[in-house]
């Protein structure tokens, strides 16, 4: 039987040699096509296809391996221009549609190279497998290719959605501030408002981190001079019902739009001031991320993995408590079990809610590392999305790209404003500004002085202007109770080991 299924008469011995010989020449000639194009895409056609195919191929081809080994260096000399670039949203564009048309143009030269294999001329017996192997090859570097370009695209979104730039992009002091706010616009809430309300401050050489904790309901925060909120409240945001809390200012000013009539949003900025006149420090940025979004942040990443130090209720607060994440050291939380980690009220106190989400968010820091970004990145690109607002620009990202590195090498001091140092229902001001500046400048003690722009060690000093300074008056007109809350032992240690480490 012969490969076109015909009986023939049985042929000599050296006449089947000699066919066998040719059927295998043919076949390493069509995968030697096959293997040209995928090492070198036009080199088939100009060997036995259309030579100017070939030639307009193999021009692409070595202008793609110039481009490629100039990013190369660019990361090595100008990481920053480099980050900048691919951060636009028009050159990715461009560099999307790239990544679809190669992929396209280098799928359609394996199909040529297939057919300039001259598949019904090979033994029947290899046909098969050699179109199957075609196939294999156009759907991996297609399919490559146009995966590529998925991921282009979630970064062109994810630059286009979240981070939209307007921060204050000077450093000061030597040092970055960012307020990060925990949002939930949950059932039954009046506006979004802030639960979660933690400033990080990075140093801008070191990346030595300092995150100070505020809680929710502390009242009678002051605002800066120059802020609209102090002429609406010049002793501070009080009221005589008790209601006028940290997390309401956000509530307040987005309802009272003509307080700040150029904000692109009112309730950020009303709460950017109340935290700086709380903490004496300059907020140069701020990121307003969603509960959702948080949980879909962790499971994008796999999960993270922490120390629970007790048995912490999942649900409460009004609901049914429905599980519990069980006490135990090194445990992976995957975002739901995380979210309450960070959230959970039912048997515990907010200052303990305070402690365990900066746990979350030094386990954050500490394990994202950059392949799992990488490998997770339209999953992490679409949780991002959920970050309801940052004024972080594209053009900083490599710049705390690189501080957050540095802070993974170093422990994070922690602060929080909580009892018993300070009482949120009447805080002593000028004390709380006493305590961050201490700290910041116990943080900083411990790396080398960090010259300036004038040559000068740097000096700790990142106050907020005209800030208030002293005891509000309406605090002083309240007694402070005789019991406040306490916090557990470490809660206010130097770092933050003690307070995420399981006993």
């Amino acid at each position: 039987m012969s490969d076109t299924g015909v009986d023939e008469p049985q042929l000599p011995p050296s006449l089947r040699t000699s066919r066998q010989r040719s059927e295998r020449v043919k076949l390493r000639r069509g995968l030697g096509f096959l293997g040209m194009t995928l090492v070198l895409p036009g080199s088939a056609q100009l060997a036995a296809g259309n030579a100017r195919v070939g030639r307009i191929a193999l021009r692409a081809w070595a202008v793609l391996w110039s481009v490629l080994l100039l990013l190369a260096l660019g990361v090595l000399v100008w990481r920053s221009a480099l980050v900048n670039l691919f951060t636009n949203a028009a050159v990715l564009v461009l560099l999307q549609l790239s990544l679809v048309a190669l992929g396209v143009a280098w799928g359609l030269l394996f199909i040529d190279a297939w057919r300039l294999s001259r598949p019904p001329e090979l033994a029947r017996r290899h046909r098969l497998g050699f179109a199957t192997l075609t196939a294999v090859l156009v759907l991996v570097v297609v399919g490559g290719l146009v995966a590529s370009a998925s991921i282009v695209s979630s970064q062109r979104s994810l630059m286009t959605t979240v981070f939209a730039g307007g921060g204050d992009t000077q450093a000061k002091d030597g040092r970055y501030n960012i307020l990060l706010l925990g949002g939930d616009a949950g059932k039954g809430r009046t506006g979004l408002r802030p639960d979660s309300l933690t400033v990080a401050s990075v140093d801008m050489y070191t990346g030595r981190t300092v995150l100070i904790s505020l809680p929710r309901n502390m009242e009678d925060v002051p605002f800066p001079a120059a802020s609209p909120m102090h002429k609406k409240y010049p002793n501070g945001f009080g009221c005589k019902d008790h209601s006028c809390m940290l997390n309401a200012v956000y509530t307040y000013a987005t309802e009272h739009k003509n307080l700040y009539p150029d904000a692109e949003d009112p309730g950020v900025q009303a709460t950017k001031e109340a935290v700086e006149g709380a903490t004496g420090l300059r907020i140069n940025y701020y990121a307003l991320v969603d509960l959702k979004g948080f949980k879909a942040l962790v499971d994008a990443v796999g999960g993270i993995r922490l120390d629970v130090n007790r048995r912490v209720p999942i649900g409460g607060g009004g609901s049914k408590i429905y599980g519990y994440i069980e006490k135990g050291k090194n445990q992976r939380l995957d975002g739901k079990h995380a979210l309450w980690f960070a959230r959970s009220r039912s048997d515990s106190s907010d200052y303990d809610r305070m402690a365990r989400q900066k746990c979350v968010m030094s386990a954050m820091l500490n394990q994202l590392d950059p392949m799992t970004v990488l490998t997770n990145f339209n999953e992490i690109a679409a949780a991002g999305k959920e970050i309801v607002e940052t004024d972080i620009p594209p053009s900083k990202i490599d710049q705390l790209m690189d501080l957050a590195s540095k802070a993974k090498e170093k422990p994070i001091s922690s602060i929080a404003l909580v009892p018993p140092v300070i009482y949120p229902g009447s805080p002593d001001v000028a004390k709380m500004h006493k305590l961050v500046q201490a700290k910041i400048a116990k943080a900083e003690a411990k790396d080398e002085p960090k010259p300036t722009t004038t040559g000068q060690p740097t000096t700790q000093s990142t106050s907020a202007p005209s800030a208030e300074t002293s005891t509000s008056p309406s605090a002083k007109k309240k007694k402070k109770p005789k019991s406040t809350p306490s916090l557990k032992p470490g809660q206010q240690t130097e770092d933050l080991e003690s307070i995420c480490s399981a006993s």
